[in-house]
Parts: structure tokens; C-alpha cells; sequence
């Protein structure tokens, strides 16, 4: 090996990069005393210095002219990485890439304090010569000195239209450099759950949905999506594979844009209907404005007709005023032709973040707590609601505060067709103990409309203890929960998780052992394995569910742990257990789930001769119909085995607006120890083929 002649090296940084007052560049330790002002030029010049005194060319290299162009970033701990390099010959991208193995460690580039990823550019002439010393561009360029001399001149038309619609710039996938809320579902979040949950990171993974910001600490989006793209020259073919249908991007700004797609087609093998279907249509829209507002909404407009089971759950919560069915998860519906549903949803969110402590969001939507599959403290398997959030975040701690308005449609509080209101206000303090333990503590009021109370400033205060704000107010005047969430890193594979929430507790009671009804409360216990059994991007779940009877219901039925007739914590309701154990594995643009559920639940008779409240139904008073006061237990009541194995199978089409293809069958066995006409013995084989575009949790296993 030996050096050849050395020529002209030019370097410059690209695509994510700007230099604004917020951010700045890597760091080389040689770099380390220098002014602010010369920050950039020290670090241009130190890497040509660098590439310079290591790069070499073999005298047996067949091509010893033509030019390098590497893409590389340094990432959030100072390590330099190629992405992509094309060379004219083998033997010059092996040293490109040698070199770049020989650059040292610095520190990372910034973003408001903030540790990022900085991209750059490299073109390397070949044969080469000395650098020349960088000079950092002057931020006052004459050329662009308007300054008026003159009055406006009002008999000529003004350019300043004109200007602004040519003053595009190539759309960069920003929103992977932005505070924009990535789309939750626990397919989507698997791809980079892993690398959250590394021991002795400092994150907060229990409130759900994440930032591309938070994730980009941990996960390379762009090295990602370039590993995924098709080479597809041609417009259509782009879309179709690769890219947002529409980005707009200038100065401070940038959109993008994506049809909603949900289409299905299914069997229900036990069901005398021809078959089971989804139709749904609409648009979803993202972007940013500035570096300190982002924005989503996404509007959908669906026909479908289900399994017989699901449809006959949905119209057994129907609201009060005519309409047949609430599709779990969606919102009300209205009949579409004679046996299936109308079921239009919307969701919103839009983002200021000030500062690297607090954003704030108001949205239309929903919300997670917890590091599980089920939530038995906020779960998101409830139609969409308006919303307010705080978000908290310093040190080691995470403090999250959310305002949400819900509604009740049962008939019993509606008046004059108007749906009755209702508020909740929820306080969540994670804290990280140390590398591998995290706590969380959650408290929850829901209180009701009664008496002209409307939002009651009360609740209101981020930092009160409800429980004295609900009894300082009266029992009566709100419904206010308590709860702890814990999680343990035994190592980088393996996690531990679980949730306590206590609706009501007797202390006397418990001393007596006498299973009192009063003694309301739930726990989830839970384990993940990443990478299981050495077979990389495979996770396996395992997870336990425990909520006791009257749970989630309250003396006053308005007032209970509900929106829109569905359960804001576990989808269930009280009055059950549940064993669920989950498979996950994807490779590429391949992915597939495994799940199993198993349970017993308590329902009610109600068949004339017994018609207690054995505390499974969330919407009937605790106080009302109770067929004792101790000796209350799991599934008591109509004792009913379910068991739900579901399979699916898919290809993601396209990665920018999570457009997949899937394949899915779903098996269930619903066994009450007696019938009644709300709980029949049922047993349901269901197939379904689709085109989906993957924004949302949507839950089948009830």
C-alpha cells in the first residue's frame, strides 16, 4: 500500500443538517476549546485532515481516478457511520470504509441540548490532494440583502407570491428529526421496542404514543427506511413502495400527506352471513411548523359487517337515540343496508413543544399507560375523545398530565337527545430508579355535569391528590382511582413488567380475610424476551390480567371508568382473569403475530330469577343488587371460559404510510356455564385477507 498523487477533497454537510442557534455540529476532541464561531470550520477541517493522512490507494488498484461520494452520520454517541458509499471500484470503497472504522469517538451533534444524528455528505476526488481550510459560511450573504432604499413602487405587481411558490425544498423525511407523535399500534412499536428497553437507558416507555424525537435516540429511522426502499425510478412506483403520496416542504415548514386505506374481506365459518367485510377510505395528514409545532389528523369513513360475535357485541352497546351498534374502539354507528354498520371516526393531535422539559398537546384520540399488551390504568381500546396533555420530562423523571372529556350514551342520562358529559383529569410520575429498575405511580377522578359543575377547576391543579379533592367534594362527586406501574431490566433481552390499580379499599377488611366486595382492585404481571433464543427481531410476551368484581364501577353508573359505553382501562370491565401470550417476529418488510388469550369472566343472569349485580358490568351501580358483601371472587356470577387464539401474517407495502397486507384467522370459544340471551355459547372460526393502512390498535379479542 501506498499513497498516489493527492488531489482536491471536498466535504460538506447535507440533507439534515442547518446551522441555527439551537443546534450544532460533532464535536473532535481537538475541536473541544475552540470558539463557538469556529466550531464548524474546526470540525470540516479536522475530518479532511483525517481522511487525508489515512486514505490510501493501492498500486494494484486498476482504477486510481474518479471521484467517492459517501453518505455517513454520526450518531447519538459519537460514532461515525457510513450509509451508503459508491466508488468506482471495490478496492476504494473497502478503504472508504476502513477509514471511516478509524475515526475516533466525539461528541455527538446537539439539537436544543439534545443528543441527535447528524448526517453529512463526502465526495472524494481520486487521486487526491492537500485540503484546503474550510471557511464556514457567512450567515449575512449580500445576494440576499432586499433591504428597500425606495418606497414601494404601487403600480407594479409584487413578486413576493411567486416567490414563496418556488421556494420548495426536497422533502427529507422530517418528521424522523421531529416531535411528532408516531402512530401507535404494538405491531408498528415492536420494530424498535428492543432498543427503548436497553439496560441503563433513560427513557420512559409506559405513556403511549411516542415521538419520533424519543425513538430517534435509540433507533436510526432514515438507516432503516433506506434499508427498506425498492429501487423504483418512476413516480408511480415511488408512491407506491417508498414515498408519502404528498411532501411539501420550505422555509420552516413541511407536510405530508397519505390515503387511509382499510379493506377486507373474511368469513365467519359459523355464521349463516355471506361473509364479513371492511370498506373504509380517508386521508391522513402530518407535518411541522417550525422546529416547536408539529400536527396530525387522519379522517375515516367506513362500512363493515363482522363476525357474529363482534357484531353482536357491538349491538349490545349501542347508544340511546336509534343507532344500532358502537364499534368498539371506533365510535357510534349507523346501519348500512340491513346487516351491517356506518361508522365514520377522526383523530387529531397537534404538538407545542417550548423547550426540552415540557410539550404540550391537544388532541382528539386516545391514550396508553403501561409496558403491556392490556392497560388496566388507561387503554386506548376506546372510541377517540378530546383531550389535553402535559408532558414533563427531566432528570429521571416523566411526569405526565392529561384533561379528558368523555360522554355517556347510555338512555339512563340522556335528555332531550343530548348525550350526557362527563370529565376525567389523570396524573402518571415515572421515575427511573437506576439502570435497570423504573416505578410509576398513577392516580385518576372522573367526575360528572351534575348541578352546572362542568369542568371543575378542582381536578385541575397537575400536582393535587385527587382522592382529597374527590372526598373534600364528596364521595359522591367524583370517582377517583389509584395505581402503580413497575418495570425491571433483567438484562438486555429479557423484561419484567406490572400494574396495581385500587379502585377502593378496606383496610378492615382485608385484616378479616373475608373477600369483601369493597376490597376493589386489579394487577397485570408481565414478561417480554426480545430476541428470543438468538433469533433476531423476535419477541415473545407472556402476560397476566386480574381485576376483581365492581372494579371500574362506581355508586353513581355516570360516573364509572367509561367513554362511550367501553372501558378506559382494561376492555373487559371487571369480574375477570386473563392469561394472554403473544409472538412477534418481522424481517424486512415481512412480519407476523401469534396471540392466545385465555380467560374467565363474571357476567350477570338477569333471567327473571336472578337478577344481582355480581360486578362485571361497569355501568350498574356497586351499591345496587349485590348478592353479598364478602366471599366476593374472580368470576362469580355466569362463570364464563374464553379462549381466543388469532394468527396474522403480513408484508409492509409501504413503510412511509404503514400500508400493509395482511393475512389473519381468528379462533374463539365463548363457554357460559348457562345461557341467556346476552351470553350464548359460541364458538367462531374467522378468516380475513386485507390491505391496511396500520395507524391505530384495533382489538378483536373480547
Amino acid at each position: 500500500m501506498k499513497k498516489v498523487v493527492l488531489l482536491a477533497f471536498l466535504f460538506f454537510a447535507v440533507l439534515s443538517w442547518s446551522q441555527v442557534s439551537n443546534e450544532k455540529l460533532p464535536v473532535f476532541k481537538e475541536c473541544e476549546s475552540a470558539p463557538n464561531e469556529e466550531q464548524e470550520s474546526c470540525f470540516y477541517n479536522t475530518i479532511q485532515t483525517f481522511v487525508y493522512n489515512n486514505f490510501k490507494v493501492s498500486s494494484n488498484d486498476s482504477i486510481t481516478k474518479g471521484t467517492i461520494y459517501a453518505v455517513f452520520e454520526v450518531d447519538t454517541i459519537g460514532n461515525f457511520k457510513p450509509l451508503y458509499i459508491d466508488a468506482p471500484s471495490k478496492e476504494l470503497k473497502s478503504e472508504t470504509e476502513a477509514v471511516f472504522s478509524k475515526l475516533p469517538k466525539i461528541q455527538p451533534a446537539t439539537y436544543s441540548g439534545r443528543k441527535v444524528y447528524a448526517k453529512f455528505n463526502l465526495k472524494i476526488a481520486i487521486p487526491l490532494v492537500e485540503p484546503t481550510p474550510y471557511e464556514a459560511k457567512s450567515n449575512n450573504d449580500n445576494s440576499q440583502d432586499k433591504t428597500n432604499k425606495e418606497l414601494i413602487d404601487n403600480s407594479k405587481e409584487l413578486t413576493e407570491f411567486e416567490e414563496v411558490s418556488n421556494n420548495y425544498k426536497d422533502y427529507e423525511n422530517d418528521q424522523f428529526k421531529s416531535d411528532l407523535n408516531i402512530a401507535f399500534t404494538h405491531m408498528n412499536y415492536a420494530v424498535f421496542e428492543s432498543l427503548l428497553n436497553q439496560v441503563g437507558s433513560n427513557n420512559h416507555t409506559a405513556t403511549k404514543p411516542y415521538s419520533f424525537s424519543e425513538v430517534a435516540k435509540y433507533y436510526d429511522f432514515q438507516a432503516v427506511y433506506e434499508s427498506l426502499a425498492k429501487q423504483k425510478e418512476g413516480w408511480w412506483g415511488r408512491k407506491l413502495w417508498n414515498e408519502h403520496t404528498v411532501s411539501i416542504k420550505g422555509d420552516n415548514y413541511w407536510f405530508i400527506a397519505d390515503p387511509i386505506l382499510d379493506l377486507r374481506l373474511g368469513k365467519d365459518t359459523e355464521s349463516e352471513l355471506s361473509n364479513t367485510f371492511v370498506n373504509t377510505r380517508g386521508i391522513n395528514i402530518q407535518g411541522g411548523l417550525g422546529k416547536q409545532i408539529t400536527f396530525s389528523a387522519s379522517v375515516y369513513e367506513s362500512q363493515g359487517r363482522f363476525a357474529d360475535y363482534y357484531n353482536a357485541y357491538a349491538v349490545s352497546i349501542r347508544p340511546s337515540g336509534g343507532n344500532p351498534a358502537i364499534i368498539p374502539g371506533i365510535g357510534i354507528a349507523k346501519e348500512f343496508k340491513t346487516d351491517a354498520f356506518d361508522f365514520p371516526m377522526a383523530e387529531a393531535n397537534i404538538k407545542f413543544k417550548p423547550n426540552e422539559i415540557f410539550d404540550l398537546q391537544l388532541g382528539y384520540g386516545r391514550n396508553f399507560i403501561g409496558d403491556g399488551y392490556r392497560s388496566l390504568l388507561q387503554s386506548d381500546g376506546v372510541s377517540p375523545y378530546p383531550y389535553f396533555k402535559i408532558n414533563t420530562q427531566f432528570w429521571k423523571i416523566k411526569y405526565t398530565n392529561t384533561y379528558m372529556w368523555l360522554k355517556d350514551v347510555r338512555p339512563d342520562v340522556t335528555i332531550d337527545g343530548a348525550y350526557a358529559t362527563k370529565y376525567m383529569a389523570s396524573h402518571y410520575l415515572s421515575y427511573n430508579v437506576s439502570k435497570r429498575i423504573n416505578i410509576g405511580l398513577f392516580e385518576n377522578v372522573v367526575w360528572s355535569n351534575n348541578n352546572q359543575r362542568g369542568f371543575d377547576m378542582n381536578f385541575v391543579n397537575p400536582i393535587i391528590f385527587y382522592r382529597a379533592v374527590e372526598f373534600g367534594s364528596s364521595s359522591r362527586a367524583g370517582n377517583a382511582v389509584m395505581g402503580a406501574t413497575a418495570k425491571y431490566k433483567w438484562n438486555n433481552q429479557i423484561n419484567f413488567y406490572g400494574q396495581f390499580l385500587l379502585d377502593e379499599f378496606a383496610i378492615g377488611d382485608v385484616k378479616e380475610g373475608n373477600k369483601s366486595w369493597r376490597n376493589k382492585f386489579g394487577y397485570q404481571l408481565g414478561a417480554k424476551y426480545y430476541d428470543a433464543f438468538k433469533v433476531k427481531n423476535l419477541m415473545l410476551q407472556l402476560e397476566y390480567n386480574h381485576v376483581r368484581p365492581y372494579v371500574y364501577s362506581h355508586s353513581n353508573p355516570l360516573t364509572n371508568y367509561s367513554h362511550n359505553n367501553l372501558s378506559m382501562g382494561h376492555q373487559w370491565g371487571g369480574n375477570f382473569r386473563e392469561l394472554v401470550a403473544i409472538a412477534r417476529y418481522f424481517k424486512g418488510r415481512y412480519f407476523g403475530e401469534a396471540k392466545l388469550t385465555y380467560g374467565q369472566k363474571g357476567f350477570d343472569f338477569n333471567d327473571g330469577t336472578d337478577n344481582f349485580n355480581y360486578g362485571g358490568n361497569i355501568f350498574l351501580s356497586y351499591n345496587d343488587d349485590r348478592p353479598r358483601d364478602t366471599g366476593v371472587v374472580i368470576a362469580q356470577g355466569n362463570k364464563t371460559n374464553i379462549m381466543i387464539g388469532e394468527l396474522q401474517v403480513g408484508y409492509l407495502v409501504n413503510p412511509s404510510s404503514n400500508l400493509k397486507v395482511f393475512g389473519n384467522v381468528l379462533v374463539r370459544n365463548f363457554d357460559p356455564t348457562a345461557e341467556t340471551p346476552t351470553t350464548i355459547q359460541n364458538n367462531t372460526t374467522w378468516f380475513s385477507i386485507g390491505l391496511r393502512s396500520d395507524l391505530f390498535n384495533w382489538y378483536f379479542d373480547y
